[in-house]
């Protein structure tokens, strides 16, 4: 499929089980949801309340932060997990249901958060070493003029953000693998992704980022640049409001991005491996 094909296919079944992705979005997602919406609130206009929270209570407001991010993470696996069961059941010609998807993302979700903190962190080692190295390039910049410094410089950004989003779509299938693969290691899925990406990762970007750009970006600064412009004339109320609202815009938009991912996944393996509808229903299991 091309790109078109894959984000129309992915909105149409987003629109077939709207319902279904409603429910199961509200009942993973609310929790993450209602901590942003509060903390928004409540230091709203008062950013300098918040990090003199963090700075009188360090040890509390680590724990809480790691805490909340682990919870975040874990809904949002869950989430991709049961929107893979919607989508392969839908696949299959069967009748989706909420009990299968919860069931199925659950028993999922150990080794979707081991493979999801170890990608996190790579990438977050990749772009630290790299930043150590763009370091070293100023610093014989420098020494080389403010000409070629900055051609090394430029050089050298271009370069790193390419090799970090060029590693993150070669393991960008990983999600997916992890549900659907029979793996004697959940870490086999970073081998499974990158040969099933290779050679397309330019597809696996572009399509990602026009999903993260519609689903996500756009919905979301509209509404920030609306609330920033009634929060410049005080309008507390206002401004509470539109939190809130992208809160629920958040939720409602949640499933789109594991759709385009779930259905990239199988295009990519019918491309190399002549997928069918048997191998599915044969991972799937039982509901």
């Amino acid at each position: 499929m091309q790109l078109g094909e894959i984000l129309d296919g992915s909105f149409n079944i987003y629109r077939r089980h709207f319902g279904l992705f409603m429910r199961l979005s509200l009942i993973i997602v609310w929790l993450p949801t209602a901590l942003i919406v509060y903390l928004s609130v409540r230091f709203a206009g008062t950013p300098l309340a918040f990090l003199n929270m963090i700075e009188q209570h360090p040890l509390a407001s680590f724990g809480m932060g790691l805490l909340a991010t682990v919870i975040w993470i874990g809904a949002s696996l869950l989430l991709k997990a049961g929107t893979i069961r919607i989508i392969s059941d839908s696949y299959l010609g069967q009748e989706p249901e909420l009990g299968a998807a919860l069931r199925f993302g659950g028993a999922k979700i150990v080794p979707l958060l081991l493979v999801a903190l170890s990608k996190g962190l790579l990438i977050a080692l990749i772009g630290l070493f790299g930043a150590l190295g763009m370091g070293l390039v100023v610093v014989v910049g420098r020494l080389m003029g403010p000409s070629i410094g900055g051609l090394l410089v430029t050089v050298g950004v271009v370069t790193l953000g390419w090799l970090v989003v060029w590693i993150a779509c070669g393991y960008g299938t990983t999600t997916p693998i992890v549900v659907l693969e029979e793996l004697s290691s959940s870490f086999d899925a970073f081998g499974r992704s990158w040969e099933l990406t290779r050679g397309l990762r330019g597809k696996v970007f572009g399509t990602m980022f026009v999903a993260w750009l519609i689903g996500y970006f756009l919905p979301q600064m509209v509404i920030s640049g609306i609330n920033s412009f009634l929060s410049a004339g005080g309008s507390t109320a206002a401004q509470t409001f539109f939190v809130v609202l992208a809160s629920l815009i958040g939720i409602v938009l949640a499933p789109i991005l594991p759709c385009v991912l779930t259905l990239l996944y199988y295009d990519l393996r019918v491309r190399r491996e002549a997928f069918d509808l048997q191998i599915l229903s044969e991972q799937l299991g039982p509901r």
